[in-house]
């Protein structure tokens, strides 16, 4: 079989798992007899899979039930790294998105680049020993790291919640460190990949992922494919400024989001009218009993995120918005401010054509992003695999 014919057939089945021969064959432009003996070779690999279509009852005298074809989850995996400001976790991903291992441990964001490098490393070492997989089936390691970063050059633009890392080539560092292909990207966009692949994004060519944690970011896919601008810096949602006379953020800018809607402003905010610190799982608690303050105080913060993300639903004109991070666990609290905002904000036909969601994979939404990094090599690394003969 020819690799670039093989290789069309599995981007196809990247992208569009579980797609029928008949569809797969009018998408890569090859008959249906081709397609079968293709993918029969391919199955013969271990490399694709078969399935009969859900609730489609087989009749014995009208043929067989449709069958779809989805790429072999164990056919490849890769590490998912999120290296944040107080964690590093790893976990071991196969093709259809499952984590097969995982392992984490706490950090400081003073900590030097060097120590949370080795924690990486540790971490990333741990999962790939308990999940047991075939070393020549993983693809390599995929990083979400809290700070603005150049995929292309595997280097750190600034120094983000890690402020040891400026300057740092953390590509470099870590393939040194594991012996194994590393990309990298913020975290945003890692998290906006995972939704997009596996979580609440699927189906869309057009999304803004909006992450709302201890920094406020925004992943955005547009045409099927991730956006990350000239130099990699593109969806730094939370250095758009919304209060003209607000606080002054980390980045020196006045009145930025991220100072009136991440979970750090909205627990200091409540922390300076309660008179005494709240940690995170207090605040959903909180709100949870229907505190007023509480419920104020993230209303606000989701009307404040939905009047930035207007802008950006007005400019690119997503099909949906989906919204992550640590602060979606407050539900409708948040959801509903945001949707009335960019109701209120964007032009009609855009807010018409938008919804706005909360993310699936919660905190399993950058590791599995950033896993996907290097997912989205599996078809060339496939296709230049022989089928293994039988008997």
């Amino acid at each position: 079989m020819r690799d670039g014919t093989k290789l069309k057939i599995l981007q196809a089945l990247l992208h569009q798992p579980g797609v029928s021969r008949a569809d797969l064959s009018e998408r890569v432009g090859l008959s249906r007899a081709t397609i079968t003996t293709l993918l029969q070779e391919l199955e013969l690999a271990g490399i694709v899979q078969r399935q009969a279509e859900e609730g489609v009852e087989r009749r014995r005298t009208i043929g067989r039930p449709p069958l779809h074809v989805s790429l072999a989850p164990s056919a490849a995996y890769a590490v998912g790294v999120d290296l944040a400001g107080d964690h590093v976790r790893a976990a071991v991903c196969d093709l259809g998105g499952t984590i097969v291992a995982a392992a984490q441990t706490a950090v400081d964001a003073e900590d030097e680049a060097d120590v949370m490098l080795e924690c990486a490393t540790e971490v990333t070492q741990i999962a790939l020993a308990e999940a047991a997989v075939d070393p020549a089936k993983v693809l390599g390691a995929g990083v979400g790291i809290a700070a603005p970063v150049n995929g292309e050059r595997g280097t750190i633009h600034a120094a983000g919640l890690l402020p040891r890392w400026r300057g740092i080539a953390l590509r470099e560092a870590l393939e040194e460190r594991l012996g194994m292909s590393v990309r990298i990207d913020n975290d945003a966009n890692a998290c906006a990949l995972g939704e997009a692949l596996f979580g609440a994004g699927r189906g869309t060519r057009q999304l803004a992922v909006v992450r709302l944690s201890t920094c406020v970011g925004l992943g955005l896919i547009l045409d099927g494919r991730p956006f990350r601008g000239a130099c990699g810096v593109a969806g730094e949602l939370g250095h758009v400024r919304v209060a003209r006379d607000g606080l002054i953020c980390r980045c020196g800018g006045r009145g930025c989001l991220e100072t009136v809607a991440s979970t750090r402003a909205i627990r200091n905010q409540l922390e300076r009218s309660a008179g005494a610190p709240i940690t995170l799982a207090q605040l959903f608690e909180l709100l949870e009993s229907g505190q007023r303050a509480a419920c104020r105080a993230v209303a606000d913060a989701g009307e404040a995120v939905g009047e930035a993300i207007a802008t950006t639903v007005n400019l690119l004109n997503p099909e949906r918005v989906v919204v992550g991070g640590e602060l979606v666990a407050a539900g409708d609290v948040l959801l509903d401010p945001i949707r009335k905002a960019i109701a209120r904000q964007a032009i009609a036909p855009a807010a018409a054509a938008v919804e706005v969601v909360a993310g699936e994979l919660g905190d399993r939404a950058t590791v599995l992003g950033a896993a996907a990094l290097q997912l989205a090599q599996a078809p060339y690394a496939l296709a230049e695999m022989e089928p293994v003969p039988t008997g």
